[in-house]
């Protein structure tokens, strides 16, 4: 048993943080409605403001500014499809496209490592450790600092993102993802509420690549690839799993869905597949995932019948 815990908790660890990006993927497709591609872009776009801003000694800085940069790839991406009057998926992959560039001038190469520098948000945590003892005398210390860390963070983004749409303009957000129509009729400026929207989406994703980066000390171009399977199956997941019943439960099961597919990712590598396997695990993850919903409303007919 002890020898699992350690794997248990990096699960735990980056389940937390990637539930942070599942947060801002409910916003786009579930809120909004709007299939949003700048994930993949706005990802890495957080991990290389806050690996640049941790190798100058300030981390939290970092983390700060990768949801302000985050916030401003989102913008672009509803400008140019509020504005522009492009269509919202076209506008995603453009601004996905731009940000490659963008996030090579940020890191000046493909891939920037913190090397010897080692404070981070996590560091001041590091010495938070507990020691766990079987009955044959074997110990396994557990380092705890790091999942305090990944799971304040992704509470207090909870809670913040639960108070802003109770607020007037969280409901007139939800409100235009329900019904854009209605609410244009109602005199809500709609594009606004989606460049709000947008903006607070990929903000919560780029805060997401910024925790990863410094959790990894790592930051890599080609890191957000994917990201936004990755935050759409952890969604789906949560839905399928811990139900919707009202707004509450729905933003809590987002982030017990991230935490679940970072379960599955984890016992496939155990199982000893090859990491060239990973995207089909992926692929296979977000299908059942999709799936599940029709099959758990047939096993409902089929029990009323």
């Amino acid at each position: 048993m002890l020898d699992i815990l350690p794997l248990i908790l990096d699960t735990l660890e980056l389940g937390f943080i990637y539930a942070i990006m599942a947060l801002g993927v409910f916003i786009s497709f579930r809120t909004l409605n709007t299939p949003d591609l700048t994930v993949d872009g706005s990802f890495v776009t957080g991990s290389a403001v806050s690996i640049v801003f941790t190798l100058i000694g300030l981390p939290f800085c970092g983390v700060m500014l990768s949801f302000i940069a985050g916030m401003v790839a989102g913008c672009l991406t509803a400008l140019i499809s509020t504005k522009l009057k492009v269509t919202a998926l076209l506008s995603g992959i453009l601004m996905m496209l731009a940000l490659y560039s963008i996030n090579l001038r940020i890191m000046s190469k493909p891939n920037l490592p913190l090397g010897k520098t080692d404070k981070t948000i996590f560091s001041f945590v590091d010495g938070l450790k507990i020691q766990l003892a079987n009955g044959a005398g074997k110990t396994t210390t557990l380092p705890l600092g790091r999942i305090l860390i990944a799971f304040v963070a992704f509470a207090i983004v909870l809670i913040l993102l639960l108070l802003f749409l109770k607020t007037k303009l969280g409901l007139g957000l939800r409100a235009t993802g329900d019904n854009e129509a209605m609410v244009r009729a109602s005199g809500v400026d709609t594009d606004k509420m989606k460049i709000i929207g947008m903006a607070l989406s990929n903000g919560l994703v780029a805060l997401s690549g910024g925790i990863l980066a410094q959790y990894s000390k790592l930051s890599d171009i080609n890191m957000g690839t994917g990201m936004v399977v990755i935050g759409l199956a952890s969604v789906i997941i949560g839905e399928v799993v811990f139900g919707t019943s009202n707004i509450v439960r729905r933003l809590v099961a987002v982030g017990l869905g991230a935490v679940v597919y970072r379960a599955i990712y984890a016992i496939a590598i155990q199982l000893g597949m090859e990491s060239s396997d990973l995207k089909l695990v992926s692929a296979v993850i977000v299908l059942i995932a999709l799936f599940a919903p029709t099959v758990k409303g047939k096993i409902k007919i089929g029990g009323k019948v």
